[in-house]
């Protein structure tokens, strides 16, 4: 390496500094230094605010050229680069120079990315939020023992007695995405099992799912029975209602053991599957406000053009909709039917 640094410095000194930042660098991983030492060495180095982010922490660390903490706030960065690990997307780092980026700030920040990936890498589990499908199965299977669980917890990067929300996912933003999102200040770990996604945090923030992600969060303490209680609460979700917690369902549950055939097989649930779209769409509506002025508001209809819908749906299930009996049967009936549609 210094006999090459030796051939290019009379060609071209650039090149030379380029070489002796990846000698830098190469130093400092060899020498294992963590997070706050890396951001440090890379102030100085470049003589002005490095940064560093992981997206599975949500904490930054900004270190001056003196080596102190950076001053709160932060301007803009000059030039950022993002840390990747396995081909995954999991921080970045950045340098906030005045005046814009210098000569050498492209090849010093992808050094810089290179070496956090390499200590994110080093120091327990990785930060990134795709996992090896085998050892999710593990952890969420009824098969599982509790030592086989407990080691594929740890390889994920959780303690075994950590309480841990276990999510089904369908959703056609990518999984590592919707888990950032949906859990930005502790580790995430997702993979698609079967054809359904899963993810396993120790909490989930349900209003932060992106649009068109349809999700079920189970409750339970076992990750096996949580697992089971997401599936049947993403069976129930709808483009109303797309995140569905277990335990909000209550006695709901049980329609979801009724054998679909037997669902079928059933008068009112047969009478929905017949309904068109617009009157499938009234029915949900009305059913989830119980009132016809807030299904009229949130339709966008006048009241009298609900109502006669309404009458004509009623018709169709053989049900008065406006008594209570006939709004818990048109509901239960609803709900059996979007199980197995």
């Amino acid at each position: 390496m210094e006999a090459l640094v030796a051939r290019l410095s009379h060609l071209d000194s650039q090149a030379e500094g380029a070489i002796r930042v990846v000698m830098f660098f190469d130093t400092l991983i060899r020498r294992r230094v963590d997070l706050p030492a890396l951001a440090r060495a890379s102030a100085g180095l470049a003589e002005c605010v490095a940064g560093i982010r992981l997206h599975g922490t949500g904490r930054a660390v900004r270190v001056s050229p003196d080596g102190r903490d950076a001053a709160v706030p932060a301007p803009p960065a000059s030039t950022t680069l993002p840390v990747t690990l396995d081909d995954e997307d999991i921080g970045a780092v950045w340098l906030e120079r005045p005046g814009g980026p210098g000569p050498l700030d492209e090849v010093l920040l992808d050094r810089l990315a290179i070496a956090a990936a390499a200590v994110v890498e080093r120091y327990g589990p990785a930060r990134t939020t795709m996992a090896d499908p085998a050892l999710i199965e593990l952890v969420i299977s009824a098969d599982s023992d509790d030592a086989a669980r407990a080691r594929a917890l740890r390889l994920l990067g959780f303690a075994a007695d950590l309480p841990l929300r276990v999510v089904a996912v369908r959703s056609p933003v990518p999984l590592d995405r919707v888990g950032g999102l949906v859990c930005p200040d502790h580790p995430v770990k997702a993979a698609p099992v079967g054809d359904v996604g899963v993810l396993l945090a120790p909490t989930v923030q349900p209003t932060r799912f992106p649009d068109g992600v349809r999700a079920g969060i189970g409750a339970a303490d076992s990750p096996d029975l949580s697992w089971r209680q997401a599936r049947t609460a993403l069976r129930f979700t709808t483009p109303r209602t797309p995140v569905v917690h277990h335990d909000d369902l209550g006695a709901l549950t049980l329609l979801a053991d009724v054998p679909p055939e037997t669902a079928r097989g059933n008068p009112d649930v047969a009478a929905v599957g017949r309904l068109a779209v617009q009157d499938l769409a009234t029915l949900d509506t009305y059913c989830a406000t119980g009132s016809l002025r807030q299904a009229a508001d949130q339709l966008h209809l006048h009241h009298s053009s609900v109502a006669r819908r309404l009458e004509q749906i009623g018709k169709a299930l053989g049900v008065e909709l406006t008594e209570p009996a006939g709004q818990l049967r048109a509901s239960l009936a609803l709900a059996a039917w979007r199980l197995i549609s």
